[in-house]
This record gives structure tokens, C-alpha cells and sequence, in this order.
């Protein structure tokens, strides 16, 4: 089993989601002996956004008459979303920035949104290709919107993940949820506790009933 382990965050030690991520890599791992991981710093590493260089991948893999920088950016994108389609489970650190996720995050889905990869149009419509993996989102919120019926229209961030990786064909999306992280020390820590307790079932029942959403 592989597993793709995406961080987002610049905060490095600091960051709410990077510690949930590392905490469902090293459960899954604990739960599913066997599971090779590679990661991938968004932080550190992120392609660049899109641009008339870097959207050579939407003419096809044969297209001809790209320039030196069109052909890089091109093996970027191929690299990213061949890595994404590799993988039997990815798992995702996305904090909410701006009540959606970092402009990293944003740049690799954008990469990875390929028609006939990820994704085709038919007669009926949008078809995902990129099912049957698992996807665990771990989520982090300075505030509390899940149970919060006036801040839920703001929620742009799970919402939007949820919507993608649904258009990818991914019907397996789970959500870690951190919440009230800016709410104070007790706040936090309570949030950090609800979510290992998350993660701890999702790991474990994914064994045997990989149930969509599980903490959404």
C-alpha cells in the first residue's frame, strides 16, 4: 500500500495541521503494516501557479512547439499527478487560510486537474478518474465553523476539498478536524485531543469499513 503524505503549512513545528498529519501517517502505518509513505512539502516545494507556461498539460502529452519552460513545467505536473494517481491513500494537511486553504495547496490541485488523468467529460457529464483511494483530509481552524450555523456559509476550505477530490472520483474523503486553534491553550489542546481520538477510528475502521467522511 502506498501513501501520500501532503503538507501545506509554513509553519513548520508550529503548524496545527502538520501535527495532524503526522499523527494519521504514523496511525495508518500502526494499523497497516506494510504501508509505504513518501511526502510531499508544499511549504518547501510547491509548483508554481498556473501560467501560459506551466498549462502546456492541457494540450496533451504529444503536443508539439513547447518551448524549454513549457516542456519543464510540463514534468512537473506529469510528476504530481502521476504521484497522486500512485497512491492507495493520501493524506492532506490543509489549513483554512482566508476561510479556504494556502495558495500551495491550491497550486498543486490545479496541477494534478487533468483531463483524462483525474478527470474526463462524457455525454453524461464530468467522470472522475481517480477513484478508489482514500483521502484524509486534516483540517485546522483558528475559529469553530462545524457547529457554528452563522460562520458554516464561510467554510470555503473543507467544502472546496471535499467538492474536488469528489470531482476526481474520490468517494472516500475523511475529514480530521482541529478547530478553535486561535480560541486559546484550552481551546487548542481539547481540539488536539478530539482530533487524535478521530484519528484513531478512522485508521482503524478503514481496515474494514472504509466508510466516506468519517469525522465531515
Amino acid at each position: 500500500m502506498k501513501l501520500l503524505h501532503i503538507d501545506s503549512s509554513p509553519l513548520g513545528t508550529n503548524s496545527v495541521s502538520r501535527q495532524l498529519t503526522e499523527r494519521v501517517v504514523a496511525q495508518w502505518q500502526a494499523t497497516h503494516p506494510g504501508t509505504t509513505v513518501e511526502h510531499l512539502d508544499l511549504a518547501q516545494d510547491a509548483p508554481t501557479h498556473l501560467s501560459i507556461d506551466s498549462l502546456g498539460f492541457r494540450l496533451g502529452p504529444k503536443a508539439e512547439g513547447l518551448t524549454d519552460v513549457q516542456r519543464r513545467e510540463n514534468e512537473i505536473s506529469e510528476k504530481l499527478v502521476s504521484q497522486f494517481l500512485a497512491a492507495d491513500v493520501v493524506v492532506i494537511g490543509a489549513p483554512m487560510y482566508n476561510f479556504s486553504v494556502p495558495s500551495q495547496l491550491k497550486a498543486w490541485i490545479d496541477r494534478v486537474a487533468q483531463a483524462g488523468r483525474t478527470f474526463t467529460y462524457t455525454e453524461k457529464g464530468p467522470k472522475g478518474l481517480a477513484g478508489g483511494k482514500t483521502v484524509i483530509i486534516a483540517s485546522s481552524r483558528g475559529g469553530v465553523y462545524s457547529t457554528n450555523p452563522a460562520m458554516a456559509g464561510l467554510d470555503h476550505q473543507e467544502s472546496y476539498l471535499k467538492t474536488v477530490f469528489g470531482f476526481f472520483g474520490v468517494t472516500d474523503v475523511r475529514f480530521v478536524r482541529a478547530e478553535g486553534v486561535a480560541m486559546g491553550d484550552a481551546v487548542k489542546t481539547q481540539a488536539l485531543s478530539d482530533a487524535d481520538v478521530t484519528i484513531k477510528a478512522l485508521t482503524t475502521s478503514a481496515a474494514n469499513q472504509p466508510t466516506a467522511a468519517i469525522a465531515a
